[in-house]
């Protein structure tokens, strides 16, 4: 008896839930099984279509996840055989995989059974580009198809497809092996591995262009990429370090844009709004962070995200170890944004003049100069100090950088402000 319609359209809406929720596991699944990415892409889609046709039928297995697995492995057998000389290729690469692995974990030994860290750590290769990284993250963990990913950074989708196939090809050419590395290669890895999901969640939470300030669907999928590093790495501190940060941020979003789509500066945002339940388990993974060792940057980083959000208001925020932790968090990175950072931080503690200080010692730093936070914080200082035409002129070189527009909106409105109360009102812009 032919399906109708109402069960056709719930079977397509469990496959895309399962594809959706499974796809990494079963696409890290094919590769460790057959060394080959693009024929583990083929065969998953292949088993997605098979299910659009039996499950409307039989109804959804008991294991949809299961099922997905065993049909696709199927099909790259059946593909395989009709492929002599394609097999042969993937036998000698899977060998050469196997010989640079490291031996499998003793059970109990804090092991990482699942492949997707394999996944993880393949996408985030270091022979890879860095945007080619967080492409092929999104793609094969994430589960986004290709126009999906082109949307997140917007760019067509035919630059998105040349961006995939190239860290493809990359890993193809390169034998890069899909493999997790050994205990003496971790420390070194990690780390890349971790920037290209945060990568992708700051992308979500200030978006580098368009007409949004958040592009709340990339924040969940890293907060989700991020939820699996710490299944998978659960003694990993700077995992921990991550996904609290990240859960402490994204935990002020609902309040962060008015109802128009307007920026609410932190100072400004109704507390009440921010998620308490995803604030107090990002506080817990940031005390693990900063346990049992020297602290890293993410840890650090989450440190001062929950003192931000542990705040009743600005004016009880506190400013003095917000400060220290960006002492610290400096010494771990020599990065101008975190010394940028910590200058708004000492400009809360101990006045404009003193972060305009720290500022105008970093007015030479590459990184900061088409960083349109350095000119529109130099700006607000300014214009706290009562120095207007000097604020004016930082405003109108941060609108110059901004990319958002409601960014755009809140520094227009910034400058118009600042015009109408000083002697620079009269030239306009």
């Amino acid at each position: 008896m032919p399906a109708g319609p109402g069960r056709a359209s719930s079977a397509r809406s469990s496959v895309e839930s399962v594809f959706r929720e499974e796809h990494g596991r079963l696409l890290a699944s094919l590769v460790r099984r057959f060394g080959d990415l693009d024929l583990a892409e083929e065969v998953a889609s292949e088993a997605v279509e098979a299910a659009l046709v039996h499950w409307p039928v039989r109804g959804v297995p008991a294991r949809p996840g299961a099922w997905l697995l065993t049909t696709a492995r199927r099909k790259a057998v059946d593909r395989l055989r009709r492929d002599q000389a394609y097999a042969a290729r993937l036998a000698v690469m899977q060998v050469e995989t196997d010989r640079a692995a490291p031996g499998p974990p003793a059970d109990g030994d804090g092991g990482l059974p699942d492949d997707r860290l394999q996944m993880f750590f393949t996408c985030a290769h270091p022979a890879l580009a860095a945007e080619d990284r967080t492409a092929l993250t999104l793609r094969c963990l994430a589960g986004l198809t290709t126009p999906e990913v082109a949307r997140a950074f917007l760019v067509p989708t035919a630059t998105m497809a040349q961006r995939i196939v190239r860290a493809k090809k990359k890993i193809r050419q390169a034998r890069i092996p899909f493999r997790v590395p050994g205990a003496d290669e971790l420390p070194e890895r990690l780390p890349g591995v971790l920037q290209v999901v945060y990568s992708v969640f700051t992308e979500g939470y200030a978006a580098s262009s368009g007409p949004q300030l958040q592009r709340l669907d990339l924040t969940q999928e890293a907060v989700r990429l991020a939820r699996i590093l710490r299944r998978l790495m659960p003694a990993e501190r700077e995992v921990a370090g991550l996904l609290g940060l990240m859960l402490l941020v994204h935990a002020r979003s609902a309040a962060r844009t008015g109802s128009n789509g307007e920026l609410v500066l932190l100072e400004d945002q109704d507390r009440g709004r921010w998620d308490r339940t995803m604030i107090e388990e990002g506080s817990s993974l940031a005390r693990f962070a900063l346990s049992g060792g020297p602290p890293g940057p993410y840890g650090v980083q989450a440190a001062i995200a929950a003192l931000h959000d542990e705040a009743t208001g600005l004016a009880t925020t506190d400013w003095p170890q917000i400060t220290a932790l960006y002492d610290v968090l400096l010494r771990l990175t020599s990065s101008p944004v975190v010394a940028l950072n910590r200058a708004v931080a000492v400009a809360m503690r101990d006045g404009p003049q003193a972060g305009l200080a720290l500022l105008d010692e970093l007015a030479d730093e590459p990184e900061l100069r088409h960083y349109h936070p350095c000119p529109a914080a130099r700006a607000d200082l300014l214009h706290r100090l009562g120095r207007l035409p000097e604020a004016a002129t930082a405003y109108r070189q941060a609108l110059d950088l901004v990319g958002t527009e409601p960014e755009r909106a809140h520094l227009r409105h910034r400058l118009d402000t600042v015009l109408a109360a000083g002697p620079d009102s009269e030239t306009g812009t």
